[in-house]
């Protein structure tokens, strides 16, 4: 059976914009795993979680480089990593701009290919998705926004598609298929979460990496 660890943030972890979290069934890396018949999905998100960065106001470690080699050591062997970050590393005092987010998941990437699998095992493939727009919420609807921009968040895919071409990974937008909730503006409603793992499962239908 094939392994896919599904690496990612709040996005991933399935957080409802309504407050709490979605059932299994209606996280995007649950719809991934239900696409195919020989494919075991793990996944792995945390909110808040940032590509490379330390978040001080957290309390918990939320650096994805500083977790994910035990990750992939935890996790051994895996076929393939599909990473999707970058959404708090825009906030103002974590990193604040999109090319800080692109390098992060070069870091990211960096990471996998040069790990240590032992016995011989070659390193993962890599899938770079890049998340959903912010968009405005509704008012007068609460809103996680503060302090974050929405033009930074459109140079996410361009940018992340860059270091996808040059560390030769397989590059999905996810703000092509799903747009974020009025609610908050950043998270997802159970559909556009779905969707998600739906539409990565088809483009692997397409490759030959799973």
């Amino acid at each position: 059976m094939k392994q896919i660890l599904a690496f990612g943030d709040s996005l991933t972890w399935g957080a409802n914009p309504q407050g709490g979290r979605y059932a299994f069934e209606d996280r995007w890396p649950s719809a991934l795993e239900a696409a195919f018949n020989d494919v075991r999905v793990i996944a792995e998100g945390l909110p808040g979680r940032t590509t490379c960065f330390d978040d001080r106001t957290a309390n918990i470690d939320r650096n994805g480089a500083n977790i994910l080699p035990i990750l992939l050591a935890s996790h051994s062997p895996l076929d393939l990593v599909v990473f999707m970050l970058g959404t708090n590393d825009l906030k103002p005092h974590v990193c604040g701009t999109a090319e800080g987010s692109a390098e992060g998941i070069e870091r990211l990437v960096e990471i996998v290919t040069t790990f240590d699998y032992g016995k011989g095992r070659p390193a993962p493939e890599i899938v770079i998705v890049s998340p959903p727009h912010f968009r405005q919420p509704a008012p007068p609807m609460t809103t996680l926004m503060e302090g974050l921009e929405i033009d930074k968040s459109l140079l996410l895919a361009p940018l992340y598609k860059a270091v996808a071409n040059k560390r030769k990974c397989l590059f999905f937008d996810a703000a092509g298929i799903a747009e974020a909730s009025l609610v908050d503006g950043i998270h997802l409603d159970a559909a556009n979460t779905r969707i998600i793992g739906t539409a990565i499962a088809e483009v692997l239908k397409k490759t030959d990496l799973i």
